[in-house]
């Protein structure tokens, strides 16, 4: 196209030097009254404009007038002497403006010519299409707003340095559709569980974030101070226990969108700030738990309009039953001399020994312990598809109740997809005698080393012995579903502001 693109920062020019220019253009701004102007507003967004006008033809628009007004951020600026062309971006998408010296006057337009990528402009004027067909703005009155000082990645690069977009996400956002779409995404699986939730019945319910003793999973917390109260206190891990004290209390059905701390190293699936959805049902076992997450899970891939999803290579089909799998059956099936023997621990140590690199277990393990470990191990990854791994062993679930059948292990699962877990879930354990035990092993094994485990809670204790009613929970990794149902690997993809490590200064 004829004409000559300018706002671009010639690639030659370090950052600094970038900067200085836009600075000494806002210094004669502001000698000429610009002062970050609020008194703008738009008539119409990008997006609505395609939409009420995508049918309307070249003669149409220019028959009935249309005056429109609109702002923006310059994404492309094309100057060919007395005409220039500009793309501007709301959250939206984008529309073009056509800004012609004749029509605007040389005050006005000569300016704009200097304009750089990034500028935050609004502008007045009718709609039309041009030679191409491309809707339009021809523009009457144009104005800066906010002053872009830092010039813009490269429009045909992007932001490629990853651990750049994660710091700086505001300009990730600027010049990434795919960005703003897994975001958007992101609001709309959450307001998708939420009302699906209430819809059942749930009622939403926010319990404490500082909390005098971290409980509800096994995590090392964050721990802070309360300078009035001189006492520690501990970002929770987990709203389990707040939630199951509400049972007690009498609300039957309760949920809470949740941001848990976790003391803990960052990965691939792992930030130490996170959110989960946990929920919890009086008068409900494990199966309708498992239940109610299956049916959660699909309801949300209703409202996104899919059936299946691709996920770290995987076509991951929603539309089809759970798969519902034992723990000890897993193992079974790639240790099939262990079958039988769920409970041995020695022989179930002699397997991690052989099968699991640098094992190491901490003194106070049971069988149980062993068991899970060979199923992380082993069985984990190889879950693609959606599956309920069940019976959990008793040693490695401080917070479920016991199988009536087998009490050495519980009804509780664990939901895998993709090799990842998404959800764990269980019938909860309201046996305050048998609370109070499970809770002494957790001391023993902090004692041993186990900096994860849980302390003892007497104010949960006692809540028990009030009496809670038969109940389910189940807890599922928000962050994680994003991350499925926008086919990403790391879940600082999905986090708009992911946790780093502070930036270094030459």
């Amino acid at each position: 196209m004829n004409g000559k693109e300018t706002g671009r920062p010639a690639a030659a020019k370090p950052l600094s030097e970038q900067i200085a220019v836009r600075r000494e253009k806002l210094a004669r701004m502001r000698e000429q009254g610009f002062d970050y102007p609020n008194a703008w507003r738009s008539t119409h967004s990008a997006a609505s404009l395609h939409e009420r006008f995508a049918s309307m033809d070249a003669e149409a628009l220019e028959s009935e007038h249309i005056e429109v007004a609109v702002a923006g951020r310059i994404m492309a600026h094309r100057v060919m002497g007395k005409a220039s062309f500009m793309h501007i971006q709301d959250e939206s998408g984008r529309i073009q403006l056509f800004l012609n010296r004749d029509a605007l006057g040389a005050e006005i337009y000569n300016p704009t010519k200097k304009w750089d990528l990034g500028d935050i402009i609004g502008a007045r004027g009718t709609m039309f299409r041009t030679r191409t067909g491309e809707l339009s703005v021809r523009v009457t009155h144009v104005e800066m707003i906010t002053k872009c000082l830092r010039p813009l990645p490269e429009k045909w690069h992007g932001l490629s340095d990853k651990e750049l977009r994660y710091r700086q996400r505001y300009v990730d956002l600027i010049v990434s559709e795919d960005s703003r779409r897994i975001f958007r995404t992101r609001s709309q699986i959450v307001r998708l569980l939420r009302s699906a939730l209430e819809a059942k019945g749930f009622m939403e319910v926010e319990t404490p974030m500082l909390q005098l003793q971290a409980g509800g999973a096994a995590a090392r917390p964050f721990i802070t101070h309360h300078n009035a109260l001189d006492v520690d206190l501990y970002l929770r891990i987990a709203p389990e226990l707040y939630l199951k004290r509400l049972l007690v209390g009498g609300f039957e059905r309760v949920f809470e969108i949740n941001r848990n701390f976790r003391n803990e190293g960052l990965d691939a699936t792992h930030n130490p700030e996170f959110t989960m959805v946990e929920f919890y049902q009086a008068y409900a076992d494990v199966n309708d738990a498992m239940d109610r997450t299956e049916e959660l899970i699909r309801e949300i891939a209703d409202g996104l309009g899919v059936k299946q999803v691709e996920w770290e290579g995987v076509i991951v089909r929603l539309d089809r039953p759970f798969r519902r799998i034992r723990l000890d059956e897993a193992v079974f099936a790639k240790r099939p001399d262990l079958k039988g023997h769920a409970h041995d621990k020695a022989l179930l140590a002699t397997a991690c020994l052989q099968e699991i690199p640098d094992f190491k277990p901490l003194i106070t393990w049971k069988a149980g312990h062993y068991l899970a470990a060979l199923f992380e191990h082993l069985c984990e990854e190889e879950l693609k598809q959606p599956t309920f791994v069940t019976h959990y062993p008793v040693d490695v679930s401080p917070l479920a109740r016991r199988n009536r059948e087998d009490p050495l292990v519980t009804d509780r699962f664990e939901l895998f997809i993709a090799g990842r877990e998404m959800a764990n879930g269980f019938s909860e354990l309201n046996d305050p005698d048998d609370q109070r035990e499970r809770f002494e092993k957790q001391q023993q094994a902090r004692a041993a080393g186990d900096m994860e485990a849980a302390p003892i809670d007497e104010d949960f204790i006692r809540a028990l012995e009030y009496g809670m009613p038969p109940a389910a929970g189940v807890g599922i990794g928000v962050d994680r579903l994003v991350m499925m149902f926008t086919g990403q690997h790391s879940i600082r993809d999905v986090l708009l502001f992911p946790h780093m490590r502070p930036e270094t200064t030459a």
